[in-house]
């Protein structure tokens, strides 16, 4: 809120304490145009309103540029390669170990 309209409520507040009761038809319109802010806005109203929000927040996106990009998916290749690796060592590691365990007691 900018500084005038915080002056200009803070003075229109020490009026209405000061003024004396207006009719009943003002109250009631400021009610109705209170309803009205209050009420939930339409489906499409709600729909545009997030698609001017998605816009603005794509706007803050910094976007990589082609080389950081060709970087990144080197890196995610390898992680993923050396990662695979690391379970097929687990694995073939883990069936070496039953594969002795059932010699050693006999099943196999």
């Amino acid at each position: 809120m900018s500084e005038n309209e915080k002056i200009e409520k803070t003075g229109a507040d020490l009026e209405a304490a000061q003024a004396p009761a207006k009719p009943a038809k003002a109250a009631d319109k400021k009610a109705a145009k209170a309803d009205k802010k209050d009420a939930k806005p339409g489906f499409f109203q709600r729909i545009a309103r997030w698609f001017r929000e998605m816009k603005s927040e794509l706007k803050k996106v910094v976007w990589p540029t082609p080389k950081q990009t060709v970087n990144n998916t080197v890196i995610v290749i390898i992680c993923v390669i050396v990662v695979g690796i690391c379970i097929w060592v687990f694995d073939w590691l883990a069936g070496e170990i039953v594969r002795a365990l059932l010699r050693l007691f006999g099943k196999v």
